[in-house]
């Protein structure tokens, strides 16, 4: 793989903008085995989080692999039922521990709703005493931002929200830009939708450049300044998708993509009642 270009971020790390995601990847021996396949094809950038369950498997991928720790950017998220102020603190030294590492680049308030303010105190802290490198937010809209960032002693470095060529996030991207705060996305690819992917403009495109849609899809976001890391547990596909720094979009191009934009997508964090739907959705601790 190419060296993956790096994004500078408002605290002044350098996040490699391309990486690999975990979600939905159960901890049978299958995180591992998708993580250490991604890490042997260069990539350098791990997205988890404690709700997905599988931080352990992640942090022994990487240890195993025998690279530098310093070489490898490991994102984590602090789930809802933790965010008083001790239990989000707590949670913080169990995901370094579950992922075997003394630091975590990157660790984010994974949904936006209850004690925010304490968890990002938490966030604060931990960022301060070594623990974190950065730190930031996750499904945050403009109206959800506008609640609660401005009481915040550290502007959030990344907020990792829905984006892809159906839903670009346009009123964000604005709010973002002023703060000078990163995007990354969460389902890059549309999750799989397949009217995406059956995009006249994005076969054309394809086939102009012996690319497949997804290639093109990634392209069109890395070029947008977006981070982003596709999920996947083929090794074809996770050698695949990171084949997205050999050829470059055309300005019309990267025009006729952002034409597509539909202006929602598939979840509102802002819709009443998904703060709780989430908190009960699952419990974190069952297995302490």
């Amino acid at each position: 793989m190419t060296t993956i270009p790096t994004f500078k971020l408002n605290d002044g790390n350098e996040i490699p903008s391309f990486g690999f995601g975990t979600f939905q990847i159960p901890a049978d021996g299958s995180t591992y085995d998708a993580v250490a396949n991604a890490l042997k094809l260069g990539y350098r950038h791990i997205d988890t989080a404690a709700a997905y369950f599988n931080e352990q498997e992640v942090g022994k991928a990487i240890k195993d692999s025998g690279i530098p720790r310093d070489q490898i950017w490991v994102t984590s998220k602090l789930w809802l039922q933790d965010y008083a102020y001790a239990d989000a603190k707590k949670a913080i030294d169990t995901s370094l521990e579950k992922l075997g590492l003394d630091y975590m680049d990157l660790y984010l308030l994974h949904q936006p709703y209850g004690k925010v303010d304490e968890a990002w105190r938490a966030l604060e802290e931990a960022q301060k005493a070594g623990k974190i490198r950065s730190i930031g937010v996750s499904n945050m809209t403009p109206k959800l931002w506008k609640k609660f960032v401005p009481s915040f002693d550290v502007m959030p470095a990344v907020n990792q929200v829905e984006f892809n060529p159906y839903f670009q996030q346009k009123e964000l991207r604005q709010v973002l830009a002023d703060a000078h705060v990163a995007l990354e996305a969460w389902a890059p690819l549309g999750e799989g939708n397949k009217d995406l992917f059956a995009e006249p403009i994005l076969n054309a495109i394809a086939k102009k450049y012996g690319k497949d849609v997804g290639q093109v899809i990634l392209r069109f976001e890395h070029q947008e300044g977006v981070i982003v890391f596709p999920k996947s547990v083929h090794e074809s596909r996770i050698k695949s998708n990171a084949e997205i720094f050999d050829f470059e979009l055309t300005s019309d191009e990267m025009d006729a993509i952002r034409n597509l934009d539909h202006g929602k997508g598939q979840h509102d964090p802002d819709t009443p009642g998904v703060g709780d739907m989430l908190l009960n959705a699952f419990d974190i601790h069952a297995n302490d």
